[in-house]
């Protein structure tokens, strides 16, 4: 009931904001991999609320215990269950919103769809609802590195209109995690901090772009032509709280170009790889990796949940005023980060996964032996 994402690598998701807790199964996971909770930990502190002055100052440790699937520290191929529980739920924040629809939120939507919601905090359509991901997200990216050397460095790209430059092939996660806005050029990070915490002053609030690289792709990666590798790469970051944009490789920007400038023309490199001389195609071509960098932008909309005061109407229909209150993300990028990173992870896996059952079971020569 759109709960569940992936394949062989399957992540199911599940609670509200301001419930007992939110959390993940997570099935399909290889056995026999080390897996040290403050592995998955350190993931979720990156995504957690109240880590600086520029997100909302909710306190949660956001602590994951896990709760099944794991045996002295070696995952046993079966389903692994970690929980979050919520610490600092205040539903009285949100007892004007029972009634009152916030607008470009998710209240009206979810009251069309199923007549009833969670009202404290946004329920399930809260950001809260991540963790699961981002923790499953921790798992993934292991087995990525591990078995196939795979790196997923994520960083914010622009917010409002200050953007970034930022070298796609060397950035670090060193240099992401330099300073509170998660952007490595550091001048560009001080003025986007600055911004960020003028438009929160002003009870308002903006968007931006989170650009993710993922390095060392195998070839082969995506299954043609429903499953194609950045289709649900797109599938996967777009089902993010408050997404609005998907870009891959040259993006929109390509649309301006002739063919003959946009195609990556082919050549073999030293080691008699077959490589494309640019990236314009981000990775993919055909929805197949192609063993360059993927390269991926995602545009978030401005936090809905703001303290100005918008016209909007109540669940009677009546019209009238809502200045929200509650703790609310001035600027969602920073933490928006490891949760891009998280559902490219789930993507990479779940298709490295499907890659090795279809292509790889059978070596050449047993095939030839058959």
């Amino acid at each position: 009931m759109g709960n569940v994402f992936g394949h062989l690598f399957r992540v199911t998701t599940f609670g509200e904001s301001h419930g007992g807790g939110v959390g993940v199964v997570i099935d399909g996971c290889p056995p026999k991999l080390k897996i040290d909770v403050e592995e998955i930990q350190y993931e979720l502190d990156r995504r957690r609320p109240g880590q600086s002055k520029i997100t909302t100052p909710r306190k949660e440790t956001d602590t994951c215990e896990i709760l099944s699937g794991i045996f002295q520290g070696q995952t046993l191929g079966t389903p692994i269950m970690i929980l979050v529980r919520n610490k600092d739920a205040r539903p009285q924040d949100y007892e004007d919103m029972a009634i009152k629809y916030r607008p470009s939120h998710a209240d009206a939507t979810y009251d069309a769809k199923y007549g009833i919601r969670n009202w404290q905090g946004g329920g399930r359509s809260s950001a809260r609802e991540t963790i699961g991901r981002v923790a499953a997200g921790a798992i993934a990216k292991k087995i990525l590195r591990i078995y196939s050397g795979i790196e997923i460095v994520g960083y914010v790209k622009r917010i409002k209109n200050l953007e970034a430059v930022v070298d796609q092939t060397t950035v670090t996660m060193e240099q992401v995690e330099s300073n509170i806005v998660r952007c490595p050029e550091t001048e560009c990070a001080e003025r986007m901090i600055e911004l960020v915490e003028e438009i929160r002053d002003l009870g308002d609030s903006v968007g931006g772009v989170v650009e993710c690289i993922a390095r060392n792709l195998p070839k082969g990666l995506g299954s043609p032509v429903f499953d194609k590798l950045e289709a649900d790469l797109a599938k996967g970051v777009m089902s993010l709280p408050a997404s609005k944009g998907f870009e891959i490789g040259s993006g929109f920007a390509g649309t301006t170009l002739t063919g003959s400038e946009h195609n990556d023309e082919f050549y073999t490199n030293e080691h008699g790889e077959i490589r494309t001389v640019t990236n314009r195609s981000g990775g993919i071509q055909g929805g197949i990796s192609n063993g360059e960098n993927i390269v991926l932008r995602v545009a978030f909309k401005p936090t809905a949940t703001i303290r100005k005061e918008q016209r909007t109407v109540s669940r009677e229909g009546e019209e009238t005023f809502l200045a929200a209150k509650g703790r609310h993300d001035p600027c969602v990028l920073p933490r928006a980060v490891p949760m891009v990173e998280a559902m490219v992870a789930l993507v990479l896996c779940d298709h490295l996964l499907r890659h090795y059952g279809q292509c790889k079971t059978l070596n050449r020569q047993s095939a030839v032996n058959v």
